[in-house]
């Protein structure tokens, strides 16, 4: 690629004079005189717009990194909410889970203030024939 610039046409608005060139000028080089011509530089564009590009792309940067702060900083508060509420679940559970236990071994006792006396065998029935099934002590009759 060249270092020069490329000429381009810019349209220029009705009504203004045509924007000329500086004439050439002298410049010095060399041990002897000797004298090269050039043209003066074009003006060089207004950086402006890039700035302000450079800028909205920064501030648009900064609010979605605050947008995602803000949104996992509520995902946070909101998993540490319901860890606590799974937490007192969990204990509830093991409360409820021990006067079970104690339900069960008092049982027995309970039984016997209500009258009840143990069983001498085991017997159940079933409910579709109406027949006596043989216990866990009884072996089963053999056809």
């Amino acid at each position: 690629m060249s270092a020069l610039r490329a000429s381009t046409v810019h349209p220029v608005p009705r009504g203004e004079p045509t924007p000329r060139r500086a004439p050439l000028r002298a410049v010095e080089g060399g041990a002897g005189r000797r004298f090269d011509a050039v043209r003066a530089p074009l003006q060089a564009t207004s950086g402006v717009p890039f700035m302000l590009l450079c800028a909205l792309v920064l501030v648009a940067a900064l609010l979605a990194a605050l947008l995602l702060n803000t949104t996992m900083a509520r995902g946070s508060y909101e998993m540490s909410r319901l860890q606590r509420e799974a937490g007192l679940v969990a204990q509830d559970v093991q409360e409820v889970r021990s006067e079970l236990r104690a339900a069960e071994a008092s049982l027995p006792q309970q039984a016997e203030r209500l009258g009840m006396v143990p069983a001498e065998e085991m017997t159940m029935l079933s409910a579709a024939d109406r027949a006596v099934v043989p216990g866990p002590t009884e072996p089963a009759e053999q056809p």
